[in-house]
């Protein structure tokens, strides 16, 4: 067997078998949200690291795909809040096409959350608020990164930080123009519970009329 089908082969053995939990539809909450809101704390509480890390998944005009991971910084009853470079491809992704998808994977926890809805951008006070909590160093990183756009090195990215860093030495950095806050406001959210024999538990919410729906689907 040559080495590139041991290693085929080797992938195609990757597997584990799922048992910590169950998700029935008896023991939900009638709003996702909530739903959320007790598996995030309980991630938390499980100490996993980069608990509010998700991919977010978005598609320009052209219908790609594109998904990288960001992080949660806010869910209420309108929905989960983020933040970026208004220039990044992201940002112009969803200028093209409002709907995104978010995933959460805990694999500890053995949970997997799927978010799927409009996203609008924040208010520009809800943006200048969150920036001036970020640490000193995001904020100048902010500013000397122009986020999706081609560089020529590594040395040039470090000057720009460092004349950023000198230009706002003493002062208080300012909300950037081109950086802020988007809300993902949901219409279809669905939580997946590992369990034996990929006998999986899928849980899913859908929005109809203004009011949501909970249904079990196939693993």
């Amino acid at each position: 067997m040559s080495d590139k089908s041991k290693d085929q082969h080797r992938i195609e053995q990757i597997r584990r078998d799922f048992s910590k939990e169950e998700l029935l539809e008896s023991v939900v909450e009638n709003e996702p949200r909530r739903q959320f809101k007790e598996w995030f704390e309980q991630a938390l509480a499980a100490d996993l690291l980069d608990a509010n890390a998700m991919t977010l998944s978005t598609a320009g005009e052209n219908g790609r795909p594109s998904s990288r991971m960001v992080l949660l910084k806010g869910v209420d009853e309108q929905g989960f809040r983020f933040y970026t470079n208004y220039s990044s491809r992201k940002a112009q992704e969803l200028q093209q096409n409002p709907y995104a998808s978010l995933c959460f994977y805990w694999a500890p926890l053995e949970r997997q959350v799927r978010i799927e809805g409009k996203v609008e951008k924040l208010s520009h006070e809800l943006s200048k608020n969150y920036f001036h909590h970020r640490p000193r160093l995001s904020q100048l990183g902010a500013w000397a990164s122009r986020q999706s756009t081609k560089v020529a090195s590594r040395k040039q990215l470090e000057t720009s930080f460092l004349r950023i860093k000198e230009q706002f030495d003493g002062k208080e950095i300012p909300l950037p123009d081109f950086w802020g806050g988007y809300r993902l406001v949901p219409d279809r959210i669905e939580f997946w519970q590992g369990r034996s024999g990929r006998m999986h538990d899928r849980i899913c919410y859908e929005k109809s009329e203004g009011e949501w729906n909970i249904f079990r689907l196939s693993p």
